[in-house]
């Protein structure tokens, strides 16, 4: 479309070619349209050149739709006047409401929250407040939601249900406030990011302490959901930055999506069934409200499997059919997304290296399964458990050894996660030791932190984490050793539990501080869970 031309930072380099191309061929009269084309360069406005010749070149060129704005060139004085009327007749107000609600959001948010949340949003921006102002009231609902849900009363549950609605309308808020008023900054996509994860997963045990008031201990469901939740996201984010600068990255499954997206009714129906945050808030707040925490619970979990079962086959359908070659920024993605300490370092350093594409993710759950069947299995103090978290380290430093850029390889850190997690689940589960379940609950809710920030980190363009805080915090079998070492020694009355949750206030300290020293000095560019899938 000429008048517009967006590339991104690494076409620049083609974009310097492109011009001296288009200048040499507008000095010899040659044309630069498509093939058979008889429009030669002096015809064609500049950006329209430059595109034609950078789409020559094999550089993608982006296009984006003007919609009801107005862009021309005008050759003359008639071609003027009509360009100045069509500009006159925008509305810009309407254009800018329009305009600071996302494309691609869920049905749920398109259609019951977005259609007045954008008003809100003009409400907040003529009174001078800010995003982060929405983001930080946002966050302070949700947390009065989660204590109404810990009263464990009927009135509770139903003002925990309407405070997170409204808390879920604010979340909305402050994203569309920063695109009708231009106000974007690092700090407030930082917030927006950190706080939809401490919203959801405070939400979680106020529940758990909600129905623990009554005489159900729901603290394994909960824990349960926040696990399955974290490893959904981590396998939204492997599988993409494994993917999205791939080489010749086709697939016919991608031809199959595409044409279920032309049929509109499927596009809405795919993006439902994967749960993402609009519905899911939606289900919790209206089952809080009606019914138990047991039955929020149930219903996240069935949920939350699903669509992680439903968008996992089809990207391991993608990942089999499609011939890519990834590059080696993501295969640093994936190594750095894996989160390995020390152990497993050492193990990549020294270890053998096994050949085979499909080494590195077979060999991870191998370690994964040995050291979730032993946590699940093996008597709560057993020896046996520490042998299994040894051999995961051995497997994890193997899986790592060779740089991750096989089919199947953005599977590794979603085993770590799943391994790291749910080995802590089964054995404050198995121990029957009082405050068990929910100090593991923080201990999972610290490590969650620290591998979003680093999404969110990589995302930016700043890369992982130092690796002296990786070290501090011993990595994903680092960390797991230590539990399964603790379990085996601290079988008393509430050695574990106390154990697990000093292990919770380090991590947390350790990760909180860096991570909010990061953001606040570093400058990266602001990032945010846009596509959040799940």
């Amino acid at each position: 479309m000429p008048g517009v031309l967006t590339v991104q930072p690494e076409a620049r380099p083609a974009l310097v070619r492109a011009l001296s191309s288009t200048s040499e061929a507008a000095d010899a009269g040659v044309p630069t349209g498509p093939p058979g084309s008889t429009a030669t360069v002096a015809d064609r406005t500049v950006p329209g050149r430059l595109a034609a010749t950078m789409d020559a070149q094999g550089t993608e060129v982006q296009r984006p739709e003007l919609g009801s704005l107005v862009a021309a060139v005008p050759a003359d004085e008639a071609a003027r006047a009509t360009a100045l009327s069509g500009v006159a007749a925008v509305d810009d107000e309407a254009v800018r409401l329009r305009s600071a609600v996302k494309a691609r959001d869920g049905f749920f948010t398109t259609y019951c929250i977005s259609p007045y949340s954008r008003y809100i949003a003009r409400w907040c921006a003529r009174r001078g407040l800010t995003p982060n102002q929405v983001t930080t009231a946002s966050l302070l609902t949700a947390l009065v939601a989660a204590g109404c849900a810990a009263t464990g009363t009927r009135g509770g549950y139903v003002a925990a249900g309407l405070l997170l609605l409204f808390s879920f309308v604010l979340d909305c808020t402050d994203g569309q406030l920063a695109r009708y008023s231009l106000q974007y900054s690092t700090m407030g996509a930082w917030l927006d990011a950190t706080f939809d994860r401490a919203k959801e997963y405070a939400y979680y045990a106020g529940l758990a302490l909600g129905a623990a008031r009554g005489g159900d201990d729901v603290w394994a469901l909960a824990l349960g959901a926040m696990v399955l939740q974290s490893c959904r996201h981590v396998i939204d984010f492997s599988f993409n930055e494994a993917n999205h600068d791939a080489v010749a990255n086709s697939s016919p499954t991608a031809a199959l999506s595409d044409k279920l997206d032309s049929v509109g009714w499927t596009v809405w129906l795919r993006r439902m069934i994967v749960l993402p945050i609009g519905e899911r808030w939606a289900m919790i707040a209206v089952l809080t409200a009606l019914t138990t925490p047991r039955i929020v619970f149930y219903a996240l979990l069935v949920g939350c499997a699903f669509a992680a079962c439903y968008t996992t086959a089809g990207r391991l359908l993608r990942s089999l059919t499609r011939k890519a070659r990834r590059t080696d920024r993501a295969a640093q993605a994936l190594a750095d997304l894996a989160d390995s300490g020390p152990l497993a370092q050492l193990v990549a350093a020294r270890g053998p290296r096994i050949p085979g594409a499909w080494t590195a993710p077979v060999v991870a759950v191998v370690g994964a399964g040995a050291l979730i069947a032993a946590a699940l299995q093996q008597p709560f103090g057993s020896r046996q458990m520490i042998v299994a978290a040894v051999f995961y380290a051995v497997c994890s430093g193997t899986a790592v050894a060779r740089p991750l850029k096989g089919a199947l390889d953005w599977l590794v850190p979603p085993v770590f996660r799943a391994a790291e997690y749910c080995t802590i689940l089964a054995l404050a589960a198995r121990s029957d030791i009082d405050g068990a379940l929910p100090a593991a609950f923080g201990l999972v809710s610290a490590v969650a932190y620290h591998h979003y920030d680093t999404v969110y980190r990589i995302r930016g363009g700043t890369g992982a984490p130092p690796q002296w805080l990786v070290r501090t915090i011993g990595g994903h079998e680092g960390r797991t050793l230590v539990v399964a070492v603790l379990a085996a020694v601290l079988t008393g009355a509430s050695g574990f539990a106390v154990a697990l949750t000093a292990l919770a206030v380090a991590v947390a300290l350790v990760v909180l501080v860096e991570s909010i020293r990061f953001w606040v000095s570093s400058g990266a560019p602001a990032v945010h869970d846009e596509g959040e899938p799940a």
